[in-house]
């Protein structure tokens, strides 16, 4: 996704009615999230800011990402062992993703819908499923075993 001045500006309008600042660092994070593909770690996302601004911390970028996050611009995503990664909440979806070969697989919003209003009328619980990624195994790997429908092979 490639990001026009009109998009930033709406973000970092956004932050300032929040009563924000619009630091060089926030203004880099905000660029790197647009113009990233995908899914990208805090981490990822640090190496290309400091590319640009040496000095920004990882702390500075996480502190953003909170900060982003918390104004409904990311969100954050766990897809198995690593770290999070974050994209634009403009951009939500579910993941599924390959245990053996780390496939991910991006669905569609409403994939987990029936989920989520049985969570809610069986147990009163409000699922986040843009937080989570199902765990399995993809085509590919469940062709390699010897019982594709056990998952737990491998």
């Amino acid at each position: 996704m490639s990001l026009s001045g009109d998009e930033e500006e709406e973000v970092l309008s956004l932050l300032r009615s929040a009563g924000d600042r619009v630091t060089t660092p926030r203004r880099l994070l905000v660029r790197s999230l647009f113009e990233a593909a995908g899914h990208r770690t805090a981490e990822e996302l640090a190496a290309e800011i400091q590319a640009r601004a040496p000095d920004v911390s990882i702390s500075t970028v996480y502190r953003n990402l909170e900060e982003l996050e918390r104004l409904g611009v990311v969100t954050h995503s766990h897809l198995g062992h690593g770290p999070a990664s974050y994209h634009l909440a403009s951009a939500a979806h579910g993941h599924l993703v390959c245990r053996k070969c780390d496939a991910h697989v991006e669905i569609a919003e409403g994939f987990f819908a029936d989920l989520r209003r049985r969570a809610i009328a069986e147990f009163g619980f409000a699922i986040d499923p843009h937080h989570f990624a199902v765990i399995g195994l993809c085509a590919g790997c469940q062709a390699e075993t010897e019982d594709p429908g056990d998952i737990t092979a491998g």
